[in-house]
């Protein structure tokens, strides 16, 4: 199935029309025509199906025909908190993946060891569609905004928030800590670690310090074991 994505289309849409870019996909590059069916995404648990009334390479129009509601296929809610790497392909492919594995929300925390403090949110937005499209999901997850680490640890957040961190102290596996029918709130750090004062803090704000395991990650790679951690969990 091709999938396409739309945030603007719901239940009460009529008609769509899609951009030069993607009328241009549509007509040139799969070939459709006027009659054809098409599959759309709000990213809000919706499927529409929609028929292409006026098959034209700079202004693609379609009626929506049906819609269904598509349950979300993971059962828990995860909010991961990671700090951008420097090189932009290491989070780049986290978002990929995680997105395709399942993923509620995404945040880039800017932490003292942070190599990365600008980060490009269109782009990496775009990454994020892709991966829905791609793995066929309905749900696109929440990118916010890049915070400051002292500003992310000092909101309420609702279920069990987590920090994964390098440092010789007593943490529990995180398998072990995670109740499946809470949220999840995982912070995972800069190539250098969190900075042992932001660890404190974040304990303070009572964050549940958690290990990976025994190998020592790479913040992509730490942020995905993470992800499906939870995802096994809750099968």
């Amino acid at each position: 199935m091709q999938l396409f994505y739309n945030s603007e289309i719901s239940t009460e849409t009529k008609q769509i029309t899609f951009d030069k870019i993607e009328s241009k996909h549509i007509v040139r590059v799969l070939r459709k025509k006027e009659g054809d069916i098409l599959k759309i995404t709000n990213g809000k648990g919706f499927l529409f199906d929609v028929e292409i009334i006026l098959a034209s390479d700079k202004k693609c129009l379609a009626s929506v025909t049906s819609y269904t509601e598509k349950q979300k296929p993971w059962q828990y809610y995860l909010h991961i908190a990671i700090a951008p790497t420097k090189n932009n392909d290491r989070i780049e492919w986290f978002l990929e993946k995680a997105t395709e594995i399942g993923i509620d929300e995404i945040t880039p925390i800017i932490c003292s060891n942070s190599e990365r403090r600008v980060v490009k949110l269109e782009r990496f937005e775009k990454i994020i569609q892709s991966a829905m499209k791609q793995s066929l999901k309905f749900t696109l997850p929440k990118l916010n905004k890049p915070v400051k680490f002292n500003d992310f640890i000092s909101q309420n957040f609702d279920g069990k928030t987590c920090i994964a961190h390098c440092e010789e102290q007593d943490k529990n596996l995180l398998k072990s800590v995670i109740n499946p029918s809470e949220k999840s709130v995982i912070l995972i750090g800069p190539e250098g670690d969190f900075s042992s004062e932001e660890i404190k803090k974040a304990l303070k704000n009572k964050f549940t310090p958690i290990s990976l395991g025994d190998s020592r990650l790479r913040t992509e790679t730490a942020a995905l074991v993470a992800v499906n951690t939870i995802s096994i969990i809750n099968q």
